[in-house]
């Protein structure tokens, strides 16, 4: 069995990177899945792709967890699809993906310190 350590209490999960890029694509306003496919795929130039198994199975997560809700009402039902759920990112989820970037980006600068140090040996 394998040890699991808890996230401490002040600081909300850590997202799995197909949830940090789905609350990425959410940050900026509601989507429907495909949408947020694309928006994945362009914002990371298709460096990251994100299927429909994966989007899906990562937004039921996202939902159980209360990091997203889904809309009861659509932008326009008249032009879109009534099969389509759209999806915003809730407060916390909002707090967990700025968590997230926060530590990335400290893993970064750290990163960055590690390598100009191990390129000037004295």
């Amino acid at each position: 069995m394998p040890c699991l350590h808890p996230s401490p209490p002040h600081r909300p999960a850590q997202p799995s990177a197909a949830a940090f890029q789905i609350l990425l694509a959410l940050a900026d306003g509601e989507k429907h899945g495909y949408a947020i496919m694309q928006e994945i795929s362009a914002r990371t130039a298709g460096a990251v792709r994100v299927g429909p198994g994966t989007l899906y199975r990562t937004i039921q997560h996202l939902l159980d967890a209360g990091w997203i809700e889904e809309r009861d009402e659509r932008p326009d039902p008249h032009l879109d699809d009534e099969r389509r759920c759209y999806y915003h990112i809730s407060a916390i989820g909002r707090s967990v993906a700025s968590a997230e970037a926060e530590r990335l980006g400290a893993l970064v600068r750290s990163a960055q310190t590690k390598l100009a140090l191990a390129g000037n040996p004295e």
